[in-house]
């Protein structure tokens, strides 16, 4: 039995190469997690909602979302609707529970006239509740109030 030296022979060199398949294995999770949620940004309905400091929260068990963009087109959620698939769609919500709750959210530059037939249409639909939602001060990005501490 030897103990001595460890000796190396002198054609094994120590590797010097970067091991890139972990890289290319969290790059390719990246790229696919990437590829699913860029659909979903894109697909968010935008909308420039009155400011307001006196709104308060519903507590509403069940609600449905209505919604009008700056150019007066109705959406169900997210989703685009005409005036006869909208009225449809809130009488099939008021036959399941007549007590929901319809969370209106318009552009702050639609005309009241638009936001009067769009009350009329659920309330023919057979919804009552009517809830406006608005961003408080505090919420509406690039706004600080005055009040506070910078």
């Amino acid at each position: 039995m030897a103990f001595g030296r460890l000796q190396r022979s002198p054609t094994s060199q120590p590797m010097s190469d970067i091991n890139m398949t972990p890289l290319i294995d969290v790059m390719l999770v990246l790229l696919v997690i990437f590829i699913i949620t860029a659909p979903l940004m894109s697909a968010s309905l935008r909308l420039d909602l009155p400011k307001t400091d006196g709104a308060q929260v519903s507590s509403a068990v069940q609600f449905v979302s209505v919604s009008v963009d700056a150019q007066g087109r109705l959406f169900w959620g997210d989703e685009p609707q005409s005036e006869g698939q909208l009225t449809a769609r809130v009488r099939e919500a008021a036959q399941r529970q007549p007590a929901t709750e319809v969370q209106l959210r318009a552009d702050k530059n639609v005309s009241y006239g638009r936001i009067a037939e769009l009350i009329g249409l659920v309330q023919a639909g057979g919804l009552s509740r009517i809830g406006f939602v608005t961003e408080t001060a505090a919420q509406a990005p690039g706004d600080r109030p005055a009040d506070l501490p910078k």
